[in-house]
């Protein structure tokens, strides 16, 4: 009887220890899993260099979401880091270059913003009553719209000396990810062994039982939302020394990834639950999922489905442990997650690094390595939610196929750090060449550099590339476009009115010379007065955003030059009954929406371009330059006038 009874305690103790193992290392076992799995279906996932793309990529969210651990351990939220890294990056590139102050103390400056905004953000939830939600996303708007005024809505260069903070030591270890690793240090002994670290966790827990017990619990979430502003500024400029600029637009969406990546780690959005190990496995997580489907050359759609859906899963899954292993954590008197020794929580973060080190290196010793693919060509377009680029998309993947290429597209979605992953998972595959549709001009450079490096040739596609080497660009000619919209819409309004002007996103070579071009039409035709010029991000919604605003100040304009026919269409829509009688509105792109309005007279002429074709072009030069075979330096594809009168040879 002894016996049975001692092994069934044996057996009971077994169970338990194995649930708690589940219980504190899901987020672990999951990155494990899909590591495993990535390198299995990718030979070219588990090479030294894509793995030191994956911590890159990590480095920004995963510093993003350590600040966001503490506000959410505390039972808050925090939407606005990713504006609040914007706006330190923009402060501190505006500082060194515009202002001329001396680059410490532009950094400093850019610290203390990202404090300041995590101040008021505090301050309005302690005592102004506002609910963490509403405080966030009223700072989100703010902080973007700063860094907007700043900047001017252009991208900033930022100080050579800053920027090495994107770079390599050694010419290979990352910057980054030492950035990453040490804040997530320091982030474990906050939690682990400060009073404000113990402090989170009581407010967390039980915001009532931590006031009644004495602590100040409204300045103590001053402290945790300025600590979230401190780590959101240090992002802001590892993300920025990546682009080697100051982005206005930079890191929208990232205080989801942030958010996501600490939950998924195993915090809890009740509060009260969540360690810096969580967070930089779930971090990990999102970025080796990234990178693989990348490397998997998974349709640009469904990645973002692929992505949502393991979220999902992972939070659930981990639900689900939780409370299976609730029992085991209330009998022990602690949560998962609560603060132990600051020693242990150190540890502990150290201790995922390196089990995550020795599994990675353990798959990849068996790993056979890279495909090394010879018909393999990458391209990065801009964006796929422009009817333009999906054009372009579906030419150059009829030319691959004609030429049984392997090509991979990938959406950047008007996001400059995700088409620097992109290109940086291009060149660690070992793709034969490359095909990039800049975001920005500027922030695409040190991803084509790697290229350059690697020997991998890079074709521009419709836009141009600075600061890196280029073996050909293929574009419309934008500038003689721009005069030929200028001539078309001053013929229409014989010679004289006024008209407004709609960019599109600023720091685009293609925005640049469309605009450049229209001026230099428009010198011809004194009596036509420019009324307004407002950005409007090649975006449909936008312009008719922009349009309806303009049309409210000023009511007698004659004419709309719209840098793209997203734009113009949207500016049709704002215009109503006008748009095609009192006013003329003249697109740019000869997109098949913009053919219709044209054929329907609410456009009065669009620029036509010739997206399918400018695809194939860039495949065939991407092949050519793959085997060193000689190309132009540029590659002009005409564009012309479309009207009423011709819009039946282009439809």
């Amino acid at each position: 009887m002894a016996t049975e009874t001692l092994k069934s305690d044996t057996g009971a103790g077994g169970t338990s220890v194995i649930r708690r193992v589940l219980l504190d290392n899901g987020a672990l076992s999951a990155l494990v899993v899909l590591v495993v799995a990535m390198s299995l279906l990718s030979g070219d996932f588990l090479t030294t260099q894509n793995l030191l793309n994956v911590g890159v990529q990590a480095a920004v969210t995963a510093i993003l979401a350590f600040g966001v651990t503490f506000v959410i351990v505390s039972a808050g939220i925090d939407l606005s880091v990713g504006s609040v890294a914007a706006l330190s990056a923009t402060v501190l590139a505006w500082s060194a270059t515009s202002a001329g102050v001396p680059v410490v103390l532009a950094v400093v400056l850019a610290i203390v913003t990202g404090i300041a905004c995590g101040f008021v953000n505090g301050a309005l939830i302690s005592y102004g009553k506002l609910p963490p939600f509403i405080a966030t996303l009223a700072m989100l708007s703010i902080a973007r719209g700063l860094s907007l005024v700043i900047s001017q809505g252009s991208p900033i260069a930022f100080p050579d000396s800053v920027s090495r903070l994107g770079d390599t030591l050694g010419g290979w270890l990352p910057v980054p990810v030492l950035v990453m690793i040490a804040m997530g240090l320091v982030t474990a002994l906050i939690l682990g062994r400060t009073f404000i670290g113990r402090s989170m966790y009581a407010i967390g827990g039980n915001e009532d039982a931590a006031r009644l017990s004495g602590l100040r619990v409204k300045r103590q979430k001053i402290v945790i939302y300025a600590l979230s502003g401190l780590f959101a500024a240090v992002a802001g400029i590892v993300l920025a020394s990546r682009l080697v600029s100051a982005q206005p637009q930079a890191a929208q969406g990232y205080e989801l990834d942030a958010i996501a990546a600490v939950v998924i780690g195993g915090a809890s959005l009740a509060g009260g639950v969540g360690k810096a190990s969580g967070t930089l496995i779930g971090a990990l997580i999102l970025a080796v999922l990234r990178n693989g489907l990348n490397l998997l050359s998974v349709s640009a759609f469904w990645q973002q489905v692929v992505i949502g859906v393991v979220i999902a899963l992972a939070v659930l899954l981990d639900t689900l442990r939780r409370k299976a292993g609730s029992g085991a954590a209330s009998s022990a008197g602690t949560a998962p997650g609560a603060p132990g020794s600051g020693r242990r929580g150190a540890l502990k973060f150290a201790g995922a690094a390196l089990a995550v080190a020795l599994v990675v290196g353990a798959v990849s010793y068996f790993n056979s390595g890279s495909s090394g693919s010879t018909k393999k060509i990458g391209m990065s377009l801009s964006t796929l939610n422009n009817p333009f680029f999906v054009q372009m998309k579906e030419g150059a993947q009829a030319e691959a196929e004609k030429a049984g290429i392997d090509l991979t597209v990938t959406d950047a979605q008007n996001d400059a750090s995700q088409q620097a992953n992109q290109l940086q998972n291009f060149t660690s595959s070992g793709v034969s060449s490359i095909i990039v549709n800049p975001v920005d001009s500027d922030a695409v450079g040190p991803g084509v550099r790697s290229a350059n490096k690697a020997d991998i040739p890079v074709i521009a596609a419709d836009r141009g590339v600075n600061k890196a080497d280029t073996a050909t660009l293929v574009a419309s000619d934008n500038v003689a476009g721009g005069k030929l919209a200028a001539d078309a819409l001053a013929d229409k309004l014989g010679g004289k009115g006024s008209i407004v002007i709609l960019q599109g996103t600023a720091g685009t070579s293609a925005s640049r010379e469309r605009g450049a071009g229209f001026a230099e039409g428009l010198k011809a035709y004194s009596d036509i007065k420019v009324v307004a010029k407002q950005p409007a991000d090649f975006d449909r919604t936008k312009g008719l955003d922009v349009m309806t605003n303009l049309i409210q100040s000023h009511p007698g304009v004659t004419g709309v030059f719209a840098e793209n026919d997203e734009m113009a269409l949207g500016a049709a829509k704002a215009l109503g009954s006008k748009a095609g009688k009192s006013v003329s509105v003249v697109g740019f792109d000869g997109t098949p929406d913009g053919l219709k309005a044209v054929e329907a007279g609410t456009l009065y002429a669009s620029v036509a371009q010739q997206p399918a074709e400018l695809g194939k072009i860039a495949v065939r030069n991407a092949v050519k330059a793959a085997k060193d075979e000689k190309v132009a330096s540029t590659v002009k594809v005409p564009v012309k006038v479309v009207t009423r009168e011709n819009v039946a040879d282009f439809s």
